[in-house]
């Protein structure tokens, strides 16, 4: 039977779109499900503030009335409008290991793109920079992350066959956790305190970061906008990041800089992995996976590293150790001895030489790709 694909239009699909995944990764001990709240969320119209400025599509490919495949497509005007690229975006992409399947999507999110007066696909990517993106390339028998897509190891063979190529990638870090952080940090803390007369936040409850959020978004906003497709956010995208993420959110996790005004120069974001937790919740948090990634965040022995920003008159001074000195002493506190990552621009040369001083090993590459389109004839 041929491939026949189907536009997500109602609820119960977007239940068939969010949950596909969990049937083609059945059994692998590397793939870690999103929450299938947070994908919901996320790709309801009337619950992601992104659609003030964003619309999008969402398809099903059946073979045999089975799913065999998914893909999101996505055009984000507040990328065609600061990166000056009529480019459109697909996410969410799976599929069995079948060409027809892979390609007959694909040409649903290039058709729509074309109709829409864009010049070219390319992804994966989300609505914003804070969802997941990037296929992974290399890495495939290495444990996935909550804020990473995993994907079976033929994926890449298929974009390349259906005329996709790599328009950037990223790297991830295995990051041994010392017993306490290196002299070399540790020095440099104290000089830079002193020298640029900053401070760190002492917060001791989710309430005293919370007052930094806008803060915190400002300085995300000024330090990465000149990153691969990076993209403002609105006031409500900002409160709806806040209320969806910061629960998860541990004070000893998030070290604040600030300088002698109070005001936040510079901060990071880590917790304990949930990886495993999100593994035996099978992305669901009840009735029982709210309990698995408690235990998580309270007992683990790896973590994940999810940003660090910094001021960009801030930039270059080194700023950075001191958010390393005190998330290293965090894991120390909390028995942590391996960290992840998490993705980084192979460009980004600042942000890789933070992990000089660690013993790494770079074991996972993510790649967008992209394919400019022929005209309509």
């Amino acid at each position: 039977m041929p491939i026949l694909v189907k536009e997500v239009t109602t609820l119960k699909d977007l239940k068939t779109f969010v949950r596909f995944p969990k049937s083609l990764y059945k059994g692998s001990p590397y793939w870690v499900p999103a929450l299938t709240m947070d994908d919901m969320q996320t790709l309801r119209r009337d619950r992601n503030p992104a659609f003030e400025h964003c619309t999008a599509k969402y398809w099903l490919a059946y073979r045999d009335g089975k799913v065999v495949g998914r893909i999101a497509g996505i055009i984000n005007r507040m990328h065609v409008e600061r990166w000056g690229q009529r480019y459109a975006r697909f996410g969410w992409i799976d599929f069995a290991d079948d060409q027809e399947a892979v390609g007959a999507l694909l040409k649903a999110v290039e058709d729509w793109a074309r109709d829409q007066g864009m010049t070219a696909v390319h992804g994966p990517l989300g609505f914003t920079d804070l969802d997941r993106e990037g296929m992974l390339v290399e890495g495939f028998n290495e444990l996935g992350t909550f804020s990473t897509m995993y994907n079976h190891a033929y994926y890449p063979r298929h974009m390349e066959a259906l005329g996709y190529q790599k328009d950037i990638d990223w790297l991830e870090y295995e990051i041994g956790v010392p017993e306490e952080p290196p002299e070399k940090v540790a020095k440099l803390r104290e000089v830079l305190l002193r020298r640029c007369n900053l401070h760190m936040l002492e917060a001791r409850s989710k309430r005293e970061i919370l007052k930094y959020a806008d803060q915190i978004f400002e300085v995300l906003e000024e330090s990465y906008r000149h990153l691969y497709g990076v993209v403002p956010l609105s006031r409500k995208q900002v409160d709806s990041y806040v209320k969806q993420y910061f629960d998860y959110v541990s004070p000893e996790f998030v070290p604040v800089v600030l300088d002698e005004n109070d005001r936040l120069i510079a901060f990071g974001l880590a917790l304990p992995s949930l990886s495993r937790a999100l593994q035996k919740a099978r992305g669901e948090l009840f009735p029982f996976g709210f309990i698995h990634i408690l235990r998580a965040l309270k007992k683990n022995n790896r973590a994940d590293l999810y940003l660090v920003a910094i001021k960009p008159e801030f930039q270059g001074k080194g700023i950075n150790a001191l958010i390393i000195h005190q998330i290293n002493l965090a894991f120390n506190q909390h028995g942590i001895t391996l960290a992840e990552s998490n993705p980084e621009l192979e460009t980004n040369q600042a942000v890789q030489a933070q992990w000089k001083n660690f013993k790494t090993r770079q074991h996972k590459r993510r790649r967008c790709y992209i394919k400019h389109l022929e005209p309509a004839s």
